[in-house]
């Protein structure tokens, strides 16, 4: 199947605002050499995905391609990373979800290895960036998964704990997903956890 049967002016957007997310995200050194992956849902239910192997920062039109909502190629010979079944899946859960921002920080991959099932971020100002929260009174728990290649295997055990994720989720020693109704509330949200997770770090640090 050919890209131009999709709505061209959707598209074509989604593909700026792809590219234009993988720069900020690359600004930040969330994205180092290939790491990472960013989406869009379509108004027609397909994906705009980054192609896998690509520096996020460095991307062109070409280092978009088209999957289904199953994450299957749209055009012959496009090489989808193997995490996009991750982004199928916060889609598949949350109809509301437009965006799907996955990240590789410094400060997410640390803090994971240390051990624990989530981190808990309590009394920070900017936790008012995730959906629910007004105030900085309130304990934000942000999920920790162990790294699986078998990806059909992790997504299973994320599943259970999609409800309850205001803030995103991490993969030890891996990185961050974070996502929002259209690209600006996915990359609010993705860089207001990753100040909070760079506080976190800093803090242990001076303890």
């Amino acid at each position: 199947m050919d890209k131009a049967v999709f709505p061209a002016g959707a598209y074509c957007r989604a593909v700026e605002q792809i590219i234009a997310a993988g720069r900020r995200m690359d600004r930040f050194g969330w994205v180092p050499a290939t790491a990472g992956n960013i989406s869009i849902r379509l108004p027609d239910g397909n994906l705009a995905i980054t192609r896998s192997g690509g520096h996020k920062g460095l991307l062109g039109t070409d280092g978009v391609i088209c999957v289904d909502a199953a994450g299957s190629p749209l055009t012959t010979g496009d090489r989808p990373s193997a995490e996009t079944l991750l982004h199928c899946q916060i889609y598949a859960h949350d109809p509301r979800a437009g965006a799907v921002l996955h990240g590789h920080s410094v400060a997410s991959t640390v803090l994971s290895r240390l051990g624990g099932d989530a981190l808990v971020l309590e009394n920070y100002e900017v936790q008012k960036v995730f959906a629910g929260q007004n105030t900085h009174a309130a304990r934000v728990r942000v999920p920790i998964f162990d790294n699986d290649q078998d990806i059909a295997r992790l997504s299973g055990v994320v599943a259970p704990h999609l409800d309850g994720m205001c803030a995103g989720y991490i993969i030890r020693g891996h990185g961050v997903y974070a996502w929002g109704a259209d690209m600006d509330a996915a990359l609010a949200r993705l860089e207001g956890l990753e100040f909070l997770l760079a506080c976190e770090l800093e803090e242990r640090k001076l303890r």
